[in-house]
């Protein structure tokens, strides 16, 4: 019986391993976008969260270091202005991080902001962990997140989840957090 478990648990991980997702734009297509924001060091959780329920849908993490770029896994955010790759969204301009903020607004939801200073170094730590994670699976956002920030030293209690609300209050609790909330009334047609 432990043999057949055993297998059985390794043909579900080729299955899942065939659903990463392939994205790859080139080194270069992604120096010609790279793009360094002028305020300080910082990461940002964006969660969106459902207007009615109050359910977290999907986690992202901008990360503002020596490039600003935003970690969204499994994300579905697509434009002609940023390039891809393993989930890392290069040339995140203000008008970039508008867009995305207006793709993911509508009537059914809105995007929980929460903004931390971290120096310059632990800003680069964060880029590397989240190049180091790799593409994502659908609906692993929030795993995958959460598991990225705990290798980020002064991140490692934010802990394990897969539910990007728990992610959002536990990130929310860090010293230093500054939160908004963006809203938009349209029907997601961005």
């Amino acid at each position: 019986m432990g043999y057949l478990r055993a297998v059985a648990a390794l043909a579900a991980l080729v299955v899942l391993s065939a659903c990463a997702k392939d994205v790859g734009d080139s080194d270069r297509a992604i120096q010609e976008v790279s793009y360094s924001h002028s305020s300080p060091p910082s990461l940002t959780l964006l969660t969106m969260v459902h207007n009615t329920t109050g359910a977290g849908g999907h986690s992202s993490l901008l990360i503002n270091g020596s490039e600003r770029v935003m970690y969204d896994p499994a994300g579905r955010f697509k434009t002609r202005a940023v390039r891809e790759q393993g989930d890392i969204l290069y040339g995140v301009t203000p008008a970039v991080m508008k867009r995305y903020q207006s793709f993911h607004a509508r009537d059914t939801h809105h995007v929980v902001i929460q903004e931390i200073p971290v120096s310059a170094k632990v800003a680069e730590i964060a880029l590397r962990e989240a190049i180091k994670q790799g593409p994502s699976h659908d609906a692993m956002c929030a795993a995958n997140t959460s598991a990225m920030l705990k290798r980020i030293p002064g991140f490692e209690d934010v802990g394990s989840t897969f539910s990007p609300k728990g992610l959002s209050r536990r990130f929310g609790k860090l010293e230093g957090v500054v939160e908004t909330k963006y809203y938009e009334n349209d029907i997601g047609q961005n």
